[in-house]
């Protein structure tokens, strides 16, 4: 592992020697330097060039539009590390699994991270169930996180209760996990295999942490 932390650019070698936890640990380890203010000191431009011809990302993350997440950033990755997909709640459709098909069957990723996050503004929109434009579809697909999120008698289950929100965005990437399981034969076989593993993780927005849970 130690070896391959001090990579700057992945290779196809590389790629080969991370497995998918040690994927997970990258990750970690990224978001920790993160917090630190002690990111790796990698020279962008050479990366470009380094990755021109071809690219070795060793995860793929499905986060939200949200500009306070930045997956490369908050992982402390570089050019060609990781693939990021990113769509307002963080929620999978037929485009976002093909691209998670094509990053792990064809381009060598070991791991799936989907990543929701607090005080997420979609999810808040879905707690008020917000009829506007495309967003009224968009945010249709979050709905079902919020009607199985459970409140006390008398909970508020609107944006105004910040605690209901989090738990709402928690329970929405439960969800999306279980439709990548459901309506992806190809992850599905990947990950019964042990090639690939797909993992569930929240962001702090008023920390900046990484907290992945099963």
């Amino acid at each position: 592992m130690k070896i391959i932390d001090n990579v700057k650019t992945q290779t196809k070698e590389t790629q080969n020697l991370i497995t998918a936890a040690m994927a997970v640990e990258l990750l970690r380890k990224g978001n920790e330097r993160f917090l630190k203010n002690e990111r790796l000191n990698r020279k962008l431009n050479q990366q470009v060039k380094q990755t021109a011809k071809g690219q070795y990302p060793f995860a793929i993350v499905l986060s939200c539009i949200d500009s306070r997440i930045p997956a490369e950033i908050v992982f402390d990755q570089g050019i060609g590390d990781i693939f990021s997909v990113r769509v307002a709640g963080n929620f999978v459709n037929e485009d976002i699994l093909g691209s998670m098909e094509y990053a792990c069957k064809f381009a060598g990723t070991k791991l799936v991270v989907v990543m929701g996050h607090t005080s997420c503004g979609a999810v808040k929109g879905a707690c008020d169930a917000v009829k506007t434009g495309n967003l009224t579809l968009l945010l249709d697909k979050i709905m079902p996180a919020v009607d199985e999120t459970r409140t006390a008698p008398n909970e508020k289950r609107s944006s105004e209760n910040l605690d209901f929100v989090n738990r709402v965005a928690v329970r929405n990437v439960e969800l999306t996990v279980e439709n990548i399981y459901e309506k992806s034969p190809v992850l599905y076989e990947l990950y019964n295999r042990g090639t690939i593993d797909i993992v569930k993780a929240m962001y702090d927005v008023s920390t900046g942490k990484v907290d992945f849970f099963s």
